[in-house]
């Protein structure tokens, strides 16, 4: 145990989440959230979460909203906070930065008062000359404080009385800074390795560095879990607490989560996924103007642009590809389940040991310490997670199932849940859930129950060819017949009935073999070569639609070979 870590052991522990309200919860956050939730509660702790929007063009009401949804919706429920859902409230609010502008101003004075900090008031080109000058002489480019601390407080309070636009700095000490980590273990920046850096920006809000050392300090946080990319701000963050009289908290940095080939895991990935297939497919023009023209032509043409969410989804759906989760709401939308991927994003970076793979929040929570965290990257690996999510959807019990699913059609597939009766997504669901992966799975496979029976399509031609043209008898021959044997079977239309009458059928006319009248069916009545087991689908459908849908099919693939 280090020296800090000595006297903070008899204090309560208390963690953080701070994200940035700039988009949806990345799983890489949900990581970071989901240990320091889980390192606070194992010790009898608190876990806060604050929102850092003091980056005006980054944050959004709407994205700080996002963030707590999907904390909620993977169980991981802060003590401290903004209010939401029965989370939240405490004694150390505002939990927003963007409403503390008083408490950092405050600190601001302290700093100024005491020597730490001083106002600059370069221009934007005198620092890129600053720059450009350090870069023509080979040496990595260091804020000159010379010019500003020569400013007497009389000039400065001139300058800014007259709207002169100006930064608040901190004068860095002199000297090497020594890290101490619980997972990274030591190190040290040489003196000179941070220079004056900025703690107040233009507009008046404080940077990330600054806020996120004042919070911490008057919030209570004991220990700080976080990305190993903040790993260098640490630094800036101890002179700072030393500046400000403030204690230092124990910090442990953990990995990073990456793709399987080690690259960065960001929604350009989303990105590539769309580019390729509409290069591939030479789509010149949004499919439905699923995507603005003018903002289709700007994305078309240069590949730093991204769509949005809302037209990535739109544009997704038009070419019928998938794209890669990324962020929380994503797996929600795929319909994975919260507890699968909390079981899953632990083991990105922390193993409890003894082979043991699958456990809930609870058992994390209790296991959970900074010794088993390493330090290499954690590789996402994503045939593992489906594996742990199929495991979990098959082997629920069904009513539990048929809840969730029913929840998840609601939400993400209203026109689907609309054309099915309760009866009907009741049957769907029992057929589905041996099958399924993800909840998402059920719609995604039978999307043809939910088109209209006008609106089935036989474009499949080499399933056409296949199970309805070829053979003699073909498999239209026997979807012929089967018309009738159908609409002799008595009421009530049940799957065990259609059993019966399909397979006395297929003894009589194909030796027996249920699948060379089972499999044309299924083409003629959902236009591909996947549904459920055949008797469940023509019992979901009902006969109305059963009969109407062969009837089409018999014409339109009997005028297509006679043409």
């Amino acid at each position: 145990m280090t020296e800090s870590a000595a006297g903070s052991a008899a204090r309560q522990v208390v963690t953080r989440f701070a994200p940035s309200p700039s988009g949806h919860l990345h799983v890489g956050g949900a990581r970071s959230a989901l240990f320091c939730w889980a390192f606070a509660h194992g010790r009898g702790g608190r876990f806060i979460l604050r929102i850092e929007d003091t980056d005006q063009k980054r944050s959004s009401d709407a994205a700080s909203v996002g963030f707590l949804k999907d904390l909620a919706w993977l169980g991981i429920a802060w003590d401290e906070g903004p209010e939401y859902g029965g989370c939240g409230g405490g004694p150390n609010g505002p939990y927003f930065q963007s409403q503390r502008l008083d408490i950092y101003n405050r600190e601001f004075e302290r700093l100024i008062g005491s020597g730490h900090a001083y106002c600059a008031f370069d221009t934007p080109a005198e620092l890129e000359a600053m720059r450009a000058d350090a870069k023509a002489r080979g040496v990595a480019y260091r804020y000159d404080r010379t010019r500003a601390v020569s400013l007497s407080k009389r000039e400065v309070d001139a300058l800014l009385a007259a709207g002169t636009p100006a930064v608040i700095r901190f004068r860095t000490p002199e000297g090497p800074i020594t890290i101490r980590d619980e997972i990274l273990g030591e190190a040290t920046l040489p003196a000179g390795e941070v220079d004056d850096f900025v703690i107040r920006k233009a507009d008046g809000f404080p940077t990330y560095h600054f806020a996120v050392v004042v919070d911490d300090a008057l919030m209570g946080v004991t220990h700080v879990l976080r990305a190993q990319e903040h790993f260098n701000n640490t630094a800036k963050h101890m002179v700072l607490q030393d500046a400000l009289g403030y204690p230092r908290p124990i910090y442990g940095h953990m990995p990073l989560i990456v793709n399987p080939d080690g690259s960065k895991m960001s929604k350009r990935d989303k990105d590539k996924v769309l580019r390729k297939a509409v290069k591939e497919r030479g789509i010149a023009t949004p499919p439905g103007g699923c995507v603005p023209a003018e903002r289709w032509t700007r994305w078309l043409a240069d590949s730093a642009v991204q769509l949005d969410l809302e037209e990535a989804t739109a544009l997704a759906a038009a070419l019928d590809v998938t794209l890669p989760e990324i962020n929380v709401d994503d797996f929600r939308r795929s319909g994975y389940l919260p507890e699968v991927l909390c079981n899953f994003l632990a083991l990105n970076g922390w193993s409890p040991g003894q082979n043991i793979e699958k456990f809930d929040n609870a058992f994390l929570a209790e296991r959970f310490d900074l010794k088993r965290v390493v330090k290499t990257p954690a590789k996402f690996d994503r045939v593992k997670l489906l594996s742990f999510n199929c495991d979990a959807v098959t082997g629920m019990a069904p009513e539990r199932y048929v809840a969730l699913s029913r929840a998840h059609g609601h939400a993400y597939h209203p026109a689907f849940m609309a054309r099915l009766s309760d009866a009907q997504f009741d049957a769907l669901a029992a057929a589905s859930q041996p099958r399924s992966k993800t909840l998402e799975d059920l719609f995604r496979s039978n999307r043809f129950l939910a088109l209209d029976d006008s609106e089935i399509r036989w474009s499949d031609a080499k399933a056409v060819k296949k199970h309805l043209i070829e053979g003699n008898p073909s498999g239209l021959d026997h979807v012929r017949a089967l018309r009738g044997v159908l609409d002799g079977v008595a009421a009530p239309w049940t799957s065990a009935a259609l059993e019966v009458a399909i397979t006395a059928y297929a003894q009589s006319a194909a030796e027996g073999q249920l699948g060379k009248v089972a499999q044309p069916l299924r083409v003629a009545v959902s236009g591909g070569t996947v549904s459920p087991p055949i008797f469940d689908t023509l019992a979901i459908l009902g006969r109305d639609s059963t009969l109407a849908r062969i009837d089409r099919c018999v014409a339109a693939v009997t005028a297509s070979a006679t043409s």
